[in-house]
C-alpha cells in the first residue's frame, strides 16, 4: 500500500511539477518586461504579445553577460542584448527601454527586478502591473522575485515561453527537461524559503545614463 501511494506521488509530481513552474498568468497592464537572457524563440514569441496587447513600452532587463568577468558597461548586459534582438526582430525602437542591472550575483533575477524597479521610481514614473516575459519553468521564480522587488503595489504577470527544443509534456524524456527541472525546481524553493532581501536595497543602482535602445 505503501509503495502504491509513493509510486501514484510520484507520477502525480512528474506530472504537475513542469506546469507548476511555468506558469502563466497575464494581468491588466500597458508595460511588458521582457527578461534579456531569453533565446530567439522567445524574442518573437514577446514582440507577439506586445502588438497583440495594449502595452505602450517593452522594458529588458538583465545584468553582466555570462562570460564578462563582471559588469563592465551597460552595452555588455542581458538587457542590452535583449533590447537589440527586440530590434532586429522588427519592433520599433521607440518602444524598446533598456535597464541594465550592474549586480552579477547569485541572485541575478532579483537584482534585475530591482533595477528595474529603481528606475521606474527614478524616473517618477509610476506602475500599477506588469507583464513579465520569461522561458517555460523559470516563470513562477520570476513572479516571485519580481514581486519582492516592487513589492504588494504592484501587480506581476508572468508569461512563460515554452522551450522549443523539446516536448515539455514529457520533459522527462529530455536530458535539457530534466536538468531545468531540478535546477529550477531548486532554484525556486530557495528563492521561496531562504531568500528575504533587504526591506531598502542600496547596493544596485540603475544605469542612469542610459537612453532608450536605439
Amino acid at each position: 500500500m505503501v509503495a502504491l501511494v509513493l509510486l501514484l506521488g510520484t507520477v502525480g509530481l512528474v506530472y504537475s511539477i513542469f506546469p507548476f513552474l511555468a506558469v502563466t498568468h497575464r494581468v491588466d497592464s500597458d508595460v511588458l518586461v521582457v527578461e534579456g537572457w531569453v533565446h530567439e524563440y522567445a524574442i518573437r514569441t514577446s514582440i507577439n504579445e506586445f502588438q497583440s496587447g495594449h502595452y505602450q513600452r517593452v522594458f529588458t532587463t538583465g545584468g553582466p553577460v555570462a562570460g564578462m568577468g563582471g559588469y563592465t558597461n551597460d552595452y555588455n548586459t542581458s538587457a542590452s542584448v535583449g533590447a537589440g534582438r527586440l530590434k532586429s526582430a522588427g519592433l520599433s525602437p521607440e518602444f524598446v527601454q533598456m535597464v541594465p542591472s550592474r549586480i552579477n550575483d547569485r541572485d541575478r533575477t532579483y537584482s534585475a527586478a530591482l533595477a528595474l524597479r529603481n528606475w521606474f521610481r527614478e524616473h517618477h514614473a509610476g506602475v500599477r502591473s506588469i507583464n513579465v516575459v520569461t522561458e517555460d519553468v523559470h516563470a513562477r521564480r520570476s513572479r516571485l522575485l519580481f514581486q519582492k522587488a516592487f513589492g504588494p503595489g504592484v501587480n506581476v504577470g508572468i508569461i512563460s515561453i515554452p522551450n522549443s527544443d523539446y516536448d515539455s509534456t514529457h520533459w522527462w524524456r529530455y536530458s535539457e527537461g530534466v536538468k531545468e527541472i531540478i535546477s529550477e525546481g531548486a532554484a525556486y524553493i530557495y528563492a521561496r524559503l531562504f531568500f528575504y532581501p533587504a526591506d531598502s536595497p542600496q547596493e544596485e543602482k540603475t544605469a542612469e545614463a542610459s537612453q532608450p535602445a536605439r
